[in-house]
């Protein structure tokens, strides 16, 4: 008697589950959908959303000991706090990397106390070679034995084998 309480539970939760399974509310829900025009429901998806980056506190235009943070290539006086162009010409602003080179960078504003940054040196273009011959055809370096011809470098003549000497004639 015991196994056939048992059996009989069984029995009708399985009903009740085989019952529910076969629910068409939701075929019913889509239709009512359909009928008014509301687009289904996106699916839902295991992604993730990553939280936002903490904010950022911006670092003062100048540190300390008054360098500035950006400042012209130009040479300009002044600077700025953040990567742009130059107030005074207009043009670019140079990382200036002596700004982070003091530990004293507690200011939160800006310090006025020379408008000249006295660490901040323009870049040098790159030198551009010389051509080997002037503009009169004299060659910048020539055979020390006299071979004809020349080069625009040190080296050796092309002749003889022999060393190249500078020709001072060259830069006259």
């Amino acid at each position: 008697m015991k196994y056939s309480k048992i059996f009989a539970l069984l029995f009708i939760c399985s009903f009740i589950t085989m019952y529910a399974c076969n629910d068409k509310s939701s075929a019913v829900k889509k239709e009512a959908r359909e009928s008014l025009n509301v687009p289904d429901a996106p699916a839902q998806t295991n992604t993730t959303i990553p939280p936002p980056p903490p904010p950022t506190t911006a670092e003062p235009a100048q540190n300390a000991a008054g360098v500035w943070h950006y400042t012209c290539g130009n040479g300009c006086a002044g600077g700025a706090g953040a990567a742009g162009n130059c107030a005074t010409c207009g043009g670019t602003l140079a990382h200036n990397a002596a700004y982070h080179n003091n530990t004293a960078n507690t200011t939160t504003s800006p310090i006025t106390t020379s408008p000249v940054n006295p660490t901040f040196t323009p870049p040098t273009p790159p030198k551009q070679p010389e051509p080997a011959q002037n503009a009169s055809g004299v060659w910048h370096y020539t055979c020390a034995k006299g071979c004809a011809g020349g080069s625009g470098a040190k080296g050796n003549c092309g002749t003889c084998g022999g060393a190249l000497a500078h020709n001072q004639a060259y830069h006259q």
